[in-house]
């Protein structure tokens, strides 16, 4: 199962199920927006990041997805977490979360940054030990259930898809949410299809709701809207103007002006 995307995808979409899982009020995420993060002129990639979207005293929250066992984890964690704040001179303090599949996959050697997990600067979180899927909240219950069996997760996944369409405080979220435990079932029965999936768990009566359809569309635009700002550099390394690629692509001048300006020359 690709495991990175899916949690990249689960707190891209829904962030606040992260500062659940370490014991913040689901709330923190109306200040934080999470990206993956290449570090320049290295091989270094942090899974996650949250930065705060507001000048306050809130952390940057670096996040490691592992589910393969890596001894040299604490020290590849650290070194892109250090060069991470160099390379952005960051006013921010900081902390950082690995999350783990269950304990037995962390083999890591703390011996040379212990004082990072007696300070609280790293924590670790082991999915597995969380506790039942019943009693835990719905977003953190997603997340669980990537690491459901086979033999567990079909009765697990219609528990948790009736709880998510019975919450009726999730609004947009609950069609985000059932679309993410859609995308987790596929990866976990490889051999049935989409259709099948969405046949067998009642997810196919989802796709001719009103909400959803609205949501699809909205993502439908979002996607174009980001490809026509994504084609504004290179329309202008073309040599055209402002206002030409603002008409050819049915966006605002100052749309266009704003990514002009964060355009190097020679781009």
């Amino acid at each position: 199962m690709k495991t990175d995307s899916i949690f990249y995808r689960l707190f891209q979409e829904v962030p606040s199920i992260f500062f659940e899982l370490i014991g913040n009020p689901p709330e923190t995420a109306n200040i934080y927006q999470f990206s993956s993060v290449e570090i320049k002129q290295t091989a270094f990639r942090i899974d996650g990041v949250f930065l705060p979207t507001q000048d306050t005293n809130n952390p940057i929250y670096f996040v490691e997805v592992q589910f393969q066992p890596d001894a040299d984890i604490y020290s590849r964690v650290i070194s892109e977490i250090f060069l991470y704040l160099r390379q952005n001179k960051s006013k921010h303090t900081w902390q950082g979360v690995i999350i783990y599949a269950s304990r037995s996959i962390d083999t890591g050697n703390i011996k040379d940054c212990h004082e990072f997990f007696s300070s609280q600067r790293l924590t670790r979180i082991y999915l597995d030990e969380l506790g039942e899927v019943a009693s835990l909240p719905i977003g953190i219950a997603t997340m669980k259930l990537i690491i459901e069996n086979e033999d567990t997760a079909i009765t697990t996944a219609r528990e948790l898809i009736n709880r998510t369409k019975q919450a009726v405080n999730l609004q947009l979220q609950q069609q985000q949410l059932l679309a993410l435990i859609e995308t987790i079932l596929v990866y976990k029965f490889p051999q049935m299809s989409r259709e099948e999936i969405e046949a067998m768990f009642g997810l196919n009566e989802l796709k001719q709701t009103r909400v959803y359809q609205e949501a699809r569309e909205e993502g439908e635009q979002e996607g174009k809207q980001k490809a026509k700002l994504e084609a504004v550099p290179k329309l202008l390394a073309l040599g055209l103007t402002v206002e030409q690629i603002a008409q050819a692509l049915d966006l605002d001048v100052i749309q266009v002006q704003q990514i002009a300006q964060q355009t190097p020359p020679n781009e």
